[in-house]
Order: structure tokens, then sequence, then C-alpha cells
């Protein structure tokens, strides 16, 4: 009996161990790319500066063209994240300020994401390398994760709880700095097609005091950041789209573009334009608030 104890001892020696090593080794490399995501390219690049930047869910990301920023003479760079909640861009403003980012404007995509406070499982994946390294991270999560104290504490179990998104296969392409879409284009992603999908049912959906928005606004505040809040366009063939109105019940100062692009033509599916749409668009916003030609 004893000499079983002891070979099981050893297994678990062994396996800690592993995991210890694992652990910092996956951390190194997730430490050293910047070319896999935004975040990422945020906690391991250098401090920036930029005249306006987005933030928001897919309908940022895809729904504003940097490009036609810069051309006006801008610093412009789309920082909406495909799934993602306003959690997680309240923490992405969060990293930027702590790496002393210097913001001039935010254009906020506040539409369906402001009926909930919960969050993107696979967006908050990306922030879990920096569970350790990042103090932002740490304490952020620390007081809204149930389990924070099995993922902080327990070696490599963020990695495999999160295996599908930033597991070996994601740890390899850090390593070897393969691009990715997300981060090129100044971080826009266009979508190609037109006319998929047209039907959205928006009466599921009830606009509601949000905190995570709350702690947005509070930190352009004190940060002298001027936030510009804007709902974006979905198409005609919307059930209950009497919702964007409600959004401004609850928040007046949300700019409402629900219904500035509305052809067919310009929506790869109802809730997500094409880069046809995503240009008219964005230089819509641009004639709106940035009308002037950067010096």
């Amino acid at each position: 009996m004893k000499v079983f104890f002891l070979f099981v001892g050893k297994i678990m020696v062994v396996l800690l161990l592993s995991a210890f090593a694992l652990d910092l080794g996956y951390s190194y490399v997730y430490s050293k790319s910047t070319t896999r995501n935004k975040i990422e390219n945020i906690l391991n690049g250098e401090p920036k500066e930029f005249d306006v930047i987005m933030l928001g869910s897919s309908r940022a990301n895809n729904h504003f063209v940097p490009q036609l920023f810069i051309e006006k003479g801008l610093k412009a760079y789309n920082y909406g994240m495909s799934g993602s909640r306003l959690q997680e861009s309240a923490l992405v403003l969060q990293l930027m300020l702590s790496k002393k980012y210097d913001i001039k404007n935010i254009i906020l995509e506040v539409d369906l994401n402001i009926n909930t406070e919960g969050y993107s499982d696979g967006t908050r994946a990306r922030f879990m390398p920096y569970l350790k390294s990042n103090e932002t991270v740490a304490n952020y999560y620390g007081e809204i994760i149930p389990e924070f104290q099995s993922l902080y504490y327990l070696p490599f179990y963020r990695y495999i709880q999160y295996d599908s998104q930033i597991g070996f296969r994601e740890m390899v392409f850090a390593a070897i700095h393969k691009s990715s879409a997300s981060v090129l284009n100044e971080g826009f992603y266009a979508l190609q097609g037109e006319g998929l999908n047209m039907q959205y049912d928006l009466t599921k959906y009830t606009p509601k005091k949000n905190k995570d928005y709350e702690l947005i606004k509070k930190l352009c505040n004190n940060n002298g950041i001027n936030l510009i809040v804007v709902s974006t366009p979905m198409c005609e063939h919307v059930k209950g789209i009497n919702y964007f109105e409600a959004i401004k019940n609850v928040y007046p100062e949300v700019h409402n573009y629900e219904n500035v692009v509305t052809e067919d033509k310009y929506f790869s599916t109802c809730g997500h334009m094409n880069e046809a749409g995503a240009r008219v668009f964005t230089a819509k916003i641009i004639e709106d608030f940035f009308p002037t030609k950067a010096k």
C-alpha cells in the first residue's frame, strides 16, 4: 500500500509540475504576441494616440470604417469585437487607459448590447492569458467571475477552461506570429454579400440601465474623452423596430442611426451591413461629428 501511495504521489507531483510548466509556457507566448487579436495588441503593444476609436460588438466591428476617418486626417482604429458585450468593451477601455493611450473621441455602439449586463464567453477567453500578469484584468474579473479563485490559482486551469479560444492551436499561431484578420484594416472587418437572413425580431429585447455602459461613461468623463454613443442600422424587415426609440427613453444621449441605411443592397444580413453599407454609414457619422478635416 505504501508503494501504491508513493506512486500516486509521484504522478500528482509530475502532473502539478507539468501544469505549472504549461501555464508558464502558454502565458509567455501570449505575452509576446500582438498579431492575433485586439486585446493582446493593446496589452503587448506600445501606447498609442488616437483622434477616434470605436468600441462595441460586431455591429461596431463590421460597421465603422477607420480608413474613412484616416482620409480626413484623423488617427482612427476600430476596437469593436464580434460577440462582445459592454462588459468587455469597458475592460478594453480600462486597459487602454492603464497603458496610457491618448484618446480624444470614442464612438460607442450601443443597441442590442444595452439590454443585458451579460458577457461574451469567447471574448472573455482572450483576456485569460493575462489574468495573473495584468492587475487591471485581475481586479476587473476578480469582482465578477464566480470561479475567479480557480482560474487565478490553479495552474493551467484557465487554458483548459477556455481551450477552444486560447488552447494549443491558438497558442501555436501566437508563437509563430501568424496574423489574424481581426487586427488588419485598422480593426475593421468587412462583411460581403447582400440580402441574407433579412428578418429580425427585436420584441424579445428590452433596453435598460446598464452598469457596464455607466462605467464606460465614467471612465470617459474622468479622462477627458469625448464619448459619442450611437445605435447602428438594421434592415427594414425588423419586428419591434421601436426598440431603438426605447433606448433613447432610457439613455437620451444615444444617437439613433438605425434608419440611416435601409436598402437591402447595403446589408449582408438584417443585423449587419456589408462593406458598402458600412462605408455609407461611416461617411454619415463623419459628416455629423467630424465635419472639418483634421490639421
